[in-house]
């Protein structure tokens, strides 16, 4: 009886703690698709879309799957706001990166904030997750075509992966932040955390 209450408490009490980063440039959908997330994972409504308003700062969005908790960052993606992202680079176990593919017109910003997201040091090797959204919308570019304009290829150090998605209605959320949440538990990123915190196994 002993043996099964502890392995409930570890079920329910020493799931592995996550850190996860979304960016993009303004208007990109990032706290809509973060209200999006905590609808689908929390089983609840998050904040309707006509009442978001654009990010100054920072919002805190947490959930829990089967295996993970998971802590997002939410930051602001105007210009004068991105300055602020690499306060929170050392912490994080990888990064969602949001980009309205309906928006052609923003590609070269975001693909520069991007690049430079992804030369700092503090986030070598950290796994990018690059959601192409606004599939709802006439005109946007599939999440093949945008990978190709970003170069995704090129990022051989680091798992990557571009997933079309809405977060509008919640398409392909669910399967990008699964294959995210596999990649940072056998990512280097988080050993390297790991061993910063000094901690060995579950964090």
């Amino acid at each position: 009886m002993f043996s099964l209450a502890h392995g409930l408490w570890k079920y329910i009490f020493n799931k592995t703690e996550f850190h996860v980063l979304i960016l993009g440039v303004d208007k990109a959908g990032k706290t809509t698709l973060l209200e999006k997330v905590k609808s689908t994972y929390l089983k609840g409504e998050g904040i309707p879309p006509d009442r978001i308003v654009p990010t100054v700062g920072l919002n805190i969005g947490r959930i829990e799957d089967s295996n993970a908790k998971l802590i997002f960052w939410d930051l602001g993606g105007q210009v004068g706001l991105r300055t602020i992202w690499e306060k929170y680079y050392q912490e994080a176990h990888a990064i969602i990166y949001v980009m309205d593919a309906a928006a052609e017109s923003s590609f070269e910003d975001a693909k520069s904030a991007l690049e430079k997201v992804l030369r700092h040091e503090d986030l070598k090797g950290a796994p990018v997750l690059l959601f192409a959204n606004k599939q709802d919308l006439p005109g946007v570019i599939s999440d093949e075509e945008l990978s190709r304009r970003m170069h995704l290829k090129e990022l051989n150090d680091r798992p990557y992966r571009c997933q079309a998605v809405s977060a509008y209605d919640g398409r392909g959320i669910k399967s990008g932040i699964d294959w995210l949440v596999e990649q940072m538990e056998r990512s280097k990123r988080t050993e390297v955390l790991r061993e910063r915190a000094g901690v060995t196994g579950k964090i």
